[in-house]
């Protein structure tokens, strides 16, 4: 099937009581920014338009990256978690593409299409996946773009959801291909983490179009561009997704 190709190939802040978590992420985010600092002075006096080794360079850093932020990443760790207070008005809408352009999926005859290293590859309705236990969480979605926004989230644990399609989860990734032709990939670490669900719902209701609508993965350990919506098809692999940022040199592991 085309759309399963791409994967088959080879609490508040508190200012006075910082928020651990926070400070965790702190330290993660000015260990890699040291990472990257030091491959700027690895590639000083490079030219990039005229060094062929420069590209090769990056990606080397970038992985070295990957590999950090996946010795950093705690599976049981947990990002803040906020009230109902908290959430943002208006939860932003973001995607590659302008609001104008958001996909609008029929969830009648929308089925998550599932490939790689799993033992039962039925398909699955919006129904039935409801029919598996659901969890809520209030968190923050941060954006690679500078911006973050807390919004309440419910839907089947990731893990439940692996654990029942007989999913292999000693592989290595994770990848999603998505209605509005996006793509990405998660560890598999990061896929069994406790708060990282298949959201069907946005405050208490349906995904709308905006958020996702019928089903998105919702990631509170990673940057939002991890955060893939209108999911497609699911594959287990322990071969390199990609994915379209991280195709275009974004960081992979992107946790924060």
């Amino acid at each position: 099937m085309k759309i399963l190709d791409r994967f088959l190939r080879p609490s508040r802040s508190d200012l006075a009581v910082p928020d651990t978590h926070l400070v965790q992420a702190d330290r993660r985010l000015l260990l890699r920014g040291g990472l990257v600092a030091a491959g700027s002075l690895a590639l000083g006096g490079c030219d990039i338009s005229d060094n062929p080794q420069v590209e090769s360079t990056l990606g080397a850093i970038s992985r070295l990256n990957d590999r950090v932020q996946a010795a950093l990443f705690g599976s049981t760790r947990l990002a803040p978690t906020f009230d109902v207070s908290d959430i943002t008005p208006d939860f932003p809408f973001n995607a590659y593409y302008p609001a104008s352009k958001i996909r609008v999926i029929d969830g009648a005859t929308w089925k998550l299409e599932l490939a790689g290293l799993v033992s039962d590859k039925t398909p699955w309705t919006l129904d039935r996946l409801r029919t598996l236990p659901q969890e809520a969480q209030i968190t923050r979605h941060v954006c690679v773009e500078g911006w973050s926004a807390i919004g309440q989230w419910s839907g089947v644990p990731f893990r439940t959801f692996l654990e029942h399609i007989g999913a292999d989860t000693t592989a290595r990734y994770v990848g999603f291909t998505c209605g509005d032709d996006y793509w990405t990939s998660i560890d598999m670490p990061s896929a069994l983490h406790p708060q990282t669900i298949l959201a069907l719902d946005y405050a208490g209701a349906p995904l709308p179009p905006k958020y996702g609508f019928p089903v998105k993965l919702r990631i509170p350990t990673k940057l939002g561009f991890k955060n893939p919506k209108h999911i497609m098809a699911i594959t287990v692999t322990n071969d390199y997704p990609g994915g379209y940022w991280e195709d275009q040199g974004y960081n992979w592991f992107s946790g924060i």
